[in-house]
């Protein structure tokens, strides 16, 4: 139960940095990149094995991982924009509900049960992801309310399906600390390429508090999935009661902070999509 408690609390975290960015001026990009490079470092400090970069390279999950680390510096950007623009719960939201793209592909891909449940919980997430979307007293504009929260919700998801799909196909339970790591050192060299782009534009401003802030990103990163994975593996518990849980946790938790230390404003629609979410995950976790 407690690294149940700590991967709610990891995640979260998340989702409060980026806000904090935003606060504090701390250039996103920049802090992602450092935040990738840490966590690949964590990843390569806790696989047991000695390093070897052929068999890496020759791995057949290689040119996958690098896919990936397209996908997760992309789909960070997007989660930063949508907590800074749209707020934490929309963040969370989004991000959350977007576990219905990897269930909807496993019906296809591995033949696993559709039933009524599960698909009354599919069509809930997708309603819930635009009702908490919405900002009351505002005309309802894509670019402004609801691009970034579509974008987080497809992007997550798609890493989502992307990595069951790698590790159920290409990598053994001993491959996952160095796989994840070469996603992170693919992810962290992509946004450094567009660091230097910016650089050969004369547009780059290094931003010292980068430093920090992606260091303490790229740790709850890490840990986030650490206290997950752990949380998973403890015996006696199912994976739907974890996942719906950690899911439903980070939603409310990430709600209530938005609103006691952001002053973020939840109207009446916001309030609903964030209730079916919680439903809709039940619904589709239980099914």
């Amino acid at each position: 139960m407690i690294y149940l408690l700590l991967s709610i609390l990891a995640s979260t975290l998340i989702f409060i940095t980026f806000k904090l960015f935003d606060k504090y001026n701390v250039n996103t990009l920049q802090a992602i990149v450092i935040n990738y490079i840490v966590a690949c470092a964590f990843g390569v400090l806790s696989y047991e094995s000695p390093l070897d970069l052929q068999s890496i390279v020759g791995a057949p999950w290689f040119y996958g991982a690098f896919a990936l680390g397209f996908l997760f510096i992309f789909v960070f950007s997007v989660m930063a924009l949508t907590a800074q623009r749209n707020g934490l719960s929309v963040a969370s939201v989004a991000s959350k509900m977007s576990v219905v793209i990897p269930i909807v592909f496993g019906i296809y891909v591995y033949n696993e049960s559709a039933g009524l449940q599960k698909t009354i919980g599919i069509l809930l997430a997708l309603v819930a992801v635009y009702l908490a979307s919405v900002k009351s007293k505002t005309k309802i504009k894509f670019k402004k309310n609801l691009l970034f929260p579509i974008l987080l919700f497809v992007g997550s998801g798609t890493i989502d399906t992307s990595i069951k799909y790698l590790e159920r196909t290409y990598v053994g339970e001993d491959g996952i600390p160095i796989f994840s790591a070469t996603v992170f050192l693919f992810a962290g060299i992509i946004g450094a390429s567009i660091l230097v782009v910016e650089i050969i534009k004369g547009k780059f401003s290094f931003d010292y508090k980068s430093i920090f802030g992606g260091v303490l990103l790229g740790i709850i990163n890490y840990y986030s999935i650490l206290f997950l994975l752990k949380a998973l593996n403890f015996e006696g518990t199912e994976s739907s009661t974890i996942f719906t849980i950690n899911n439903v946790a980070v939603v409310m938790l990430s709600t209530v902070l938005g609103l006691l230390f952001f002053k973020e404003h939840i109207s009446g629609k916001n309030w609903i999509g964030i209730v079916l979410a919680i439903i809709s995950i039940f619904l589709v976790t239980f099914a």
